[in-house]
């Protein structure tokens, strides 16, 4: 079992927790699952006011539905679909403060007001997204895309499994 004590006083520093924290979940672990199951768990728990944080990956040029903390969703999003297809499709961090203006946006709940979506790239290989919505508008920032950029640069390698 694995016990942290993340307890940042602002966001960069919770960022830097949490990729310190997601570091030693993953060092040395093959599996591309476990570990993103662990990095699912360890968002969910950790980052504030979200209703769903988990990953998508490719599978045969679309997203398929991977480890997660929050309701049952989407199993399946074509590239350039909505904000997880969009961000893949682009290769781009995408920062949505409301869902409901983003043209396209998949609906898997519909408490969902802002989402935050990583690409999750291992060179030029792009392995999936990082998803992560709130039911708070606006709920995501620049600091949450450079922090949650920061953990899947760690991450993509140890994923490759």
């Amino acid at each position: 079992m694995y016990a942290f004590d993340i307890a940042a006083t602002d966001r960069a520093e919770l960022y830097r927790d949490l990729t310190a924290a997601l570091d030693a979940l993953t060092a040395g672990e093959p599996d591309a699952i476990a570990n993103m199951a662990n990095a699912a768990a360890l968002i969910g728990q950790y980052l504030p006011d979200l209703n769903w944080a988990g990953f998508y990956r490719m599978v045969d040029g679309e997203l398929v539905l991977g480890p997660f903390q929050g309701k049952a969703a989407c199993i399946r999003i074509p590239l350039g679909k909505g904000v997880c297809g969009t961000a893949a499709a682009e290769r781009r961090t995408q920062l949505v403060e409301d869902v409901h203006a983003f043209p396209g946006h998949i609906a898997c709940d519909a408490a969902s007001r802002s989402e935050l979506v990583v690409p999750i790239l291992d060179g030029d290989r792009l392995i999936g997204v990082l998803d992560l919505d709130s039911p708070l508008p606006a709920r995501f920032d620049a600091t949450d895309a450079a922090g949650c950029e920061a953990m899947m640069a760690l991450l993509a390698p140890r994923l490759r499994g």
